[in-house]
């Protein structure tokens, strides 16, 4: 605790590091505030129709990316969730458009580029988006009292307009965050739009476990325990890496070649090289299913009906099929273990016991695989974690925080975000917040 206490201390002590926090939950604060302006024209004391259909689900995943924006018909209702769409787009096409693939080998100014290219598809994303959501409001629960202009073309282009301008908005408060704050601005946001969902759904379990005889108190701490063991492995599963030894025969040091005869490294490569892409694709597929459950195919709509329920059976056990094999697609777009390979080679380095180019590739690329099903399997046992706690009489709200994307999201950004923290400590000659960081040796 007096590490703690003194690590703090020393944050406080650097000016620019401090004042990059304060910025940073600043921002965080405004974009907050901005979720809880509702639409012009929507009476926001009538949306306990939408609330209630928010509260699980798919739409509650929706609901709790945007911090409840999504349920209150705010100006933030989309967050910056088109955004993320758009920049996973821009990603896959990468592969395949030779122009993105220039870009994307030219450093700063390409990168620049397809963050522009990212932000017009963010736009056009938006302007099919923003109408959909406008569109399905009644149907969402919200009752014809509630709109106080009607639906002329002046309440949609009005909401529409907003729509589109909170997400440009939003998307601006992350790349501030990026730029003069610390951590992944684009990452905090959603973040905050899910620790903002805890309070509610902690006090709706809370309640649940001692009014309905649940357990009681007891039953409670038993939950907060498993609680903290599953952040505890969700952590080891971001954190994990498999460490390939690396040898340089010669080194260049300050200018001069010197042979450094055993001199090793390492190539990390991450158990879950995917993060929570894998899941995001996954449940984007399994809004197909569901459709067919409107179908008058009486063969269609039983199976249909059978993915539509998040926490049942069939749902969950294609959910998983799918994770493992989107980790496999996404890993395989996104290591490029032949530009390692050839990266190595030029740098005059080698695997010990392997051919340097082309046996290396491969031999990266069997070991990826091989870690890779590991990972997989456990990213999908924690991403259906949810439903199996919801049988057991967990609520869904509060259920949410025991896996899936919300736990992933929220555990993968605050150890970046420490990760930064622990950078400027340690370049200060502090010692950092986390333990790698502070046994960590100072070069002078």
């Amino acid at each position: 605790m007096k590490k703690l206490i003194s690590s703090i201390q020393d944050i406080w002590k650097i000016e620019e590091l401090r004042n990059k926090i304060i910025l940073t939950l600043g921002l965080m604060v405004v974009y907050r505030l901005a979720a809880q302006v509702p639409l012009p024209g929507i009476d926001p004391t009538q949306l306990s129709g939408i609330a209630s259909k928010t509260q699980d689900g798919l739409l509650g995943l929706l609901n709790a990316f945007t911090g409840g924006a999504f349920a209150r018909a705010s100006v933030m209702a989309l967050g910056i969730m088109p955004y993320i769409s758009a920049s996973i787009v821009v990603q896959l096409m990468g592969i395949a458009v030779p122009y993105l693939q220039k870009l994307q080998k030219e450093g700063e100014s390409g990168r620049k580029k397809i963050n522009q290219i990212t932000r017009w598809l963010t736009i056009a994303i938006l302007l099919i988006q923003a109408p959909a959501y406008i569109v399905s409001l009644p149907t969402l629960g919200i009752p014809e009292s509630a709109f106080l202009l009607g639906h002329g073309p002046l309440f949609y282009f009005s909401s529409i307009l907003l729509l589109t301008t909170g997400t440009v908005f939003a998307m601006w408060l992350g790349e501030k965050i990026t730029d003069k704050g610390i951590g992944n601005g684009i990452s905090l946001l959603i973040m905050i739009g899910i620790i903002a969902r805890f309070p509610a759904s902690f006090a709706q379990e809370f309640t649940s476990k001692i009014t309905q005889s649940n357990g009681g108190l007891i039953m409670i701490l038993i939950e907060i325990v498993i609680w903290f063991v599953v952040i505890f492995l969700t952590i080891m599963l971001v954190t994990a890496v498999r460490k390939i030894q690396v040898q340089y025969a010669r080194r260049t040091v300050a200018g001069n070649i010197q042979d450094v005869a055993g001199a090793r490294q390492y190539i990390p490569l991450k158990l879950n090289s995917s993060g929570v892409m894998p899941i995001i694709f996954a449940q984007a597929l399994m809004f197909v299913p569901g459709l067919l459950a409107s179908s008058e195919n009486s063969v269609l709509k039983s199976f249909g009906v059978a993915f539509t329920d998040m926490f049942g059976f069939w749902y969950n056990l294609l959910f998983a099929v799918l994770i493992i094999i989107f980790s496999y697609f996404y890993t395989a777009i996104t290591i490029p273990t032949n530009k390692m390979a050839d990266d190595l080679k030029r740098g005059g380095g080698f695997v010990p016991g392997i051919r340097p180019g082309k046996d290396t590739g491969d031999y990266l690329d069997t070991i990826l695989s091989r870690i890779t099903l590991p990972g997989s399997i456990f990213l999908a046992a924690l991403a259906i974690l949810p439903a199996i706690f919801v049988k057991t009489g967990v609520q869904p709200g509060w259920a949410m925080f025991y896996g899936g994307t919300s736990l992933l999201i929220m555990v993968g950004v605050a150890i970046d975000t420490l990760q930064q923290i622990n950078a400027h400590l340690l370049n200060r000659h502090y010692d950092g917040l986390m333990k790698a960081g502070s046994k960590r040796k100072l070069q002078y």
